[in-house]
């Protein structure tokens, strides 16, 4: 898999920054809204016409794919050592279907939404290889206006999507030897979708789940996660749990978060609030609000080296502290560019910033730490 290939992931970033659109509903207003709602109304797909996933062409990463996106490394690291403790990691991608032609992005191989989707598989679900084959459905995703609008088409496109998820989930779980750990991943819509599989699966997650990584999408400690039956993370090696955080920088606006999330029914059907907002430190793998420095930061974030060239991963660049529901980093953080959202929002660098901890964290919690 071309380095370069994958750093151009940087660039297209700026087009899928609304993966989270729901973190925009009052940015842009009416204006946004028009040009990311849909043509038409949602048409439910005929019977059958959603992707087989026992077939390898309904996944992007699978043990058997050979040219296999989560496999990627970075420039200098190496696989952990074979002896290892191994788990299987389920991981859902963000939005990546920018079109307004449908309210669901269909299946069909090729195309940019599919170059896109290897791309986020690439940065993200990789982090996860040493200890894990990682499998990672094709699904029919919701656009990005699904997002934006509280109407029935945007329901149906979601819970479309979430179907998708579900199928590929119980032949991911089936394919496991009983006795297999599993790593639940995700981000953005991906995470969102993770949230309602820990609710639908948590008997068959149970005694088996790792951790689940429901990264940049708000997760309520109270309103949400006691309908999962997992608590969250509060200790680095601790298993069975729920990890999130959603990155910001000062000077912060999370306005367009929590004006779009506070106050909405949870799982339990109790009111989210601001102070129920999940926010893990990934350099400490726990809920953790004091500052972590960038030098405890030995994981290593991912950096553009040279351009559009290669991908290293440097330790010691970012710091972090969770401070009311949101990761606040600080450090020598690379320079982006102009792929930053609104409010010093970095969403879409949510696991590039942290690759090397979250790889350690999983590391540490199916290996030795976990002992």
């Amino acid at each position: 898999m071309c380095a370069r290939r994958f750093l151009m992931l940087i660039f297209i970033l700026t087009l899928i920054v609304v993966g989270g659109a729901f973190l925009f509903y009052q940015w842009g207003g009416n204006v946004l809204i028009r040009m990311a709602t849909p043509t038409g109304h949602y048409q439910q797909p005929p019977n059958g016409s959603g992707p087989d996933y026992s077939k390898a062409e309904s996944w992007i990463a699978r043990p058997d794919i050979k040219e296999n996106p989560s496999k990627w490394l970075p420039e200098g690291v190496e696989l952990y050592p074979n002896n290892m403790e191994r788990a299987a990691t389920f991981y859902v991608h963000p939005t990546t279907y920018l079109e307004r032609d449908r309210w669901n992005a269909p299946i069909e191989p090729g195309g940019e939404t599919e170059q896109r989707t290897r791309l986020f598989v690439q940065s993200e679900a990789s982090a996860f290889n040493s200890v894990s084959d990682v499998w990672a459905p094709k699904y029919r995703q919701a656009a990005y206006g699904a997002f934006l609008l509280k109407s029935e088409d945007a329901r149906k496109a979601l819970d479309l999507a979430y179907r998708d998820i579900l199928a590929a989930f119980d032949v991911f779980l089936a394919a496991q030897p009983k006795d297999m750990p599993i790593i639940l991943a995700g981000h953005s819509q991906g995470s969102m979708h993770l949230l309602r599989l820990l609710v639908d699966r948590k008997d068959a997650l149970k005694g088996r789940l790792i951790a689940a990584y429901v990264i940049g999408w708000p997760v309520g400690i109270t309103s949400d996660l006691p309908a999962t039956g997992f608590p969250a993370c509060t200790a680095a090696d601790q298993r069975s749990c729920v990890v999130s955080w959603q990155s910001f920088k000062e000077p912060a606006n999370t306005s367009l978060v929590t004006e779009a999330w506070v106050g909405t029914a949870g799982l339990t059907g109790k009111p989210r609030t601001r102070a129920d907002m999940l926010c893990t430190n990934p350099l400490t793998g726990a809920t953790y609000e004091g500052a972590v420095s960038k030098i405890a930061n030995k994981g290593g974030t991912l950096v553009p080296d040279g351009g559009l060239t290669r991908a290293t991963l440097e330790p010691g660049r970012v710091g972090a502290e969770c401070y009311r529901g949101f990761l606040m980093i600080d450090g020598d953080i690379p320079n982006f560019g102009p792929y930053v959202l609104p409010g010093n929002n970095y969403h879409v660098y949510d696991y590039a910033l942290f690759w090397g901890h979250v790889r350690m964290g999983a590391e540490c919690r199916v290996g030795p730490c976990a002992r």
